[in-house]
């Protein structure tokens, strides 16, 4: 898609005025394009294979079908949308899931409204989002595990090292494999092999551990 186009957003949540306050910000932003609504789990997973749309924001609990079901299903079909959570659960392992099963991100629904479209915009570019007061969450869980505890002790490969640079940056596979001229099947083969060798699930877990180790190594 040329990124100079609007996004195009399904919105997948069972409270309709949540929804229609979203659905006003989103009309309201020039650089996005809303497409559908659903108001379950498999109203949503129908909408979005057949609308296609970029980005889908995607309730975590809804009363058909749990959001990490439908993330999972979306993801196991191949479907090429991001997929951002908005949710009022803040609970870490609400957050874990997931992240685990291939969420693009995790957003928090007592957001600002300029924040929530900042955040969505950043997501529109590739990046990665979370909402900011969730960060600690991920940095207690990283605690809890056994895991390399530098860069150094990882033993990444070069061309794993640059990967995890990028994801440090939040950026999706598809702009890793553009940055680095490779293809987007080998960036996903890298990143299972540098998710395993940290002991992680997740490639926002790998960005949040390798952003502590940098800051605790500088002097």
């Amino acid at each position: 898609m040329n990124p100079a186009e609007p996004q195009s957003i399904l919105i997948v949540d069972d409270h309709p005025l949540f929804r229609k306050g979203v659905i006003q910000l989103i009309q309201a932003a020039p650089e996005f394009r809303f497409v559908g609504e659903a108001p379950s789990g498999r109203e949503g997973i129908a909408l979005a294979h057949s609308l296609q749309p970029d980005m889908i924001l995607l309730d975590l609990n809804m009363k058909d079908m749990n959001g990490v079901e439908v993330l999972k299903t979306l993801k196991d079909a191949g479907l090429d949308s991001r997929i951002i959570m908005l949710t009022v659960s803040d609970h870490a392992e609400d957050l874990m899931a997931a992240l685990q099963a291939g969420a693009d991100g995790y957003l928090l629904k007592d957001m600002e409204p300029e924040d929530l479209m900042q955040q969505l915009a950043e997501a529109a570019r590739g990046k990665i989002t979370i909402s900011e007061r969730l960060t600690q969450l991920l940095v207690a869980s990283l605690r809890e595990k056994d895991r390399p505890t530098s860069l150094a002790e990882a033993g990444l490969t070069e061309q794993e090292s640059r990967i995890l640079d990028h994801l440090i940056g939040g950026k999706s596979n598809k702009l890793i494999a553009r940055d680095m001229g490779i293809a987007e099947g080998t960036v996903k083969v890298h990143v299972k092999h540098l998710l395993k060798k940290l002991n992680l699930r997740s490639r926002v877990e790998a960005a949040v551990w390798a952003d502590r180790c940098r800051r605790q190594a500088k002097p």
